[in-house]
C-alpha cells in the first residue's frame, strides 16, 4: 500500500474519532455526573446517587433538603406537559400538512414548483434566532397573545419542512406502477390512495412525525421567543434553571430528555429507512 495513501487514511481515521469525542463528550459527561452525590459543586465526585432522579418527580431523597434544588416539582410537571400537548398539536398538524404538500408536488405539475419547494426549505435553513424574532414581531402585529397556540403555529412553521422532506424521500422511492395498476383495475383515486399509495409511504409518515414531535420537545431558541408566561416548555423550564446556576438536578432532566430523543429518533429512522412491504413483490 502506498505510505502517503495509509497515512491519510491513518489521519482520517484519527480526525473522525476526535470528532466524535468532542462532539459526545459533554453529553456523557452529563450522563455520569448526573449520579454524582455532592450537591453543592457536582464537578467534584462524592458518591452515586439517584437521589436527584427522585428530586425531580418530588420523591423523598437521603440527601435531605439539601437535594431539592428544584423550586417546584409542580412547575417541572407543568413544563412537561406544556412540551408534550404542544409537540402532540404540533405533530399532527405538521404531519398532516407536510404529507399532503409532498404527494401534491410529487404527483402534479403546476407552475413556479420549483419556487414553491424552495420556500419549503427556507425555515430549516434560517437561522432560528432569525426566525424566532421574525415570529414574534408578527404575533405582536397580528395581535396574537403569546401562549401555546403561538408556540403552535411557530413550530408548525418549520416542521413542516421536516415532515414534507421525509415523506417526499419515501415517495422518491416508491413504484408509481402500482398506483397506475390500480388505476387501469378500475379502482378510485381514494381506493388507489388508501389501498396502495399510504401503506407504501406509512413509514416515511410515521418517520416524520416522530422527527417532529422530538424536536418540538427539544426547540428552544424559537420558543424562547414565542412562549409566554403561563407556557413554559420543558426547555425554556431547564435553560431558567440554568441561569440561576447549574444544579444537579439539571444533568438528571437532561439525561432522561436526550434518552427519549435517541429512543424516538432512532424508531423514526427505522421507519423511515424500512423498504415498503409490497416492494419485493416485482
Amino acid at each position: 500500500m502506498n505510505p502517503l495513501k495509509h497515512l491519510g487514511r491513518r489521519l482520517l481515521t484519527g480526525y473522525s474519532l476526535a470528532f466524535f469525542v468532542f462532539l459526545y463528550l459533554p453529553i456523557g459527561l452529563i450522563f455520569v455526573y448526573s449520579f454524582n452525590a455532592n450537591p453543592l459543586n457536582m464537578m467534584i465526585w462524592s458518591d452515586v446517587t439517584l437521589d436527584w432522579y427522585r428530586s425531580i418527580f418530588g420523591l423523598s431523597t437521603r440527601l435531605g433538603e439539601n437535594a431539592l434544588y428544584i423550586e417546584s416539582t409542580d412547575q417541572l410537571l407543568a413544563a412537561v406537559r406544556t412540551s408534550l400537548g404542544v409537540a402532540l398539536v404540533t405533530t399532527t398538524v405538521s404531519t398532516l400538512v407536510g404529507t399532503l404538500t409532498a404527494l401534491a408536488l410529487a404527483r402534479f405539475r403546476f407552475r413556479l414548483q420549483g419556487f414553491y419547494r424552495m420556500l419549503l426549505f427556507m425555515p430549516m435553513l434560517m437561522p432560528d434566532v432569525v426566525l424566532g424574532i421574525a415570529l414574534l414581531i408578527f404575533f405582536v402585529n397580528a395581535g396574537i397573545p403569546l401562549g401555546r397556540v403561538s408556540i403552535i403555529i411557530g413550530h408548525c412553521t418549520f416542521l413542516i419542512s421536516y415532515v414534507f422532506i421525509v415523506v417526499s424521500a419515501r415517495l422518491a422511492g416508491m413504484d408509481t406502477r402500482l398506483e397506475e395498476a390500480s388505476a387501469d383495475l378500475g379502482a378510485s383515486p381514494w381506493t388507489t390512495f388508501r389501498r396502495i399509495t399510504l401503506p407504501q409511504i406509512l413509514p416515511g409518515v410515521i418517520g416524520g412525525a416522530l422527527l417532529a414531535f422530538i424536536i418540538s420537545m427539544d426547540d428552544l431558541v424559537i420558543t424562547y421567543f414565542i412562549s409566554g408566561v403561563d407556557s413554559t416548555t420543558l426547555p425554556v423550564f431547564i435553560y431558567g434553571m440554568i441561569r440561576r446556576g447549574i444544579k444537579p438536578e439539571i444533568n438528571a432532566i437532561a439525561t432522561l430528555l436526550i434518552l427519549a430523543s435517541l429512543l424516538i429518533a432512532a424508531l423514526g429512522l427505522y421507519l423511515r429507512n424500512r423498504k415498503p412491504s409490497g416492494s419485493s413483490h416485482g
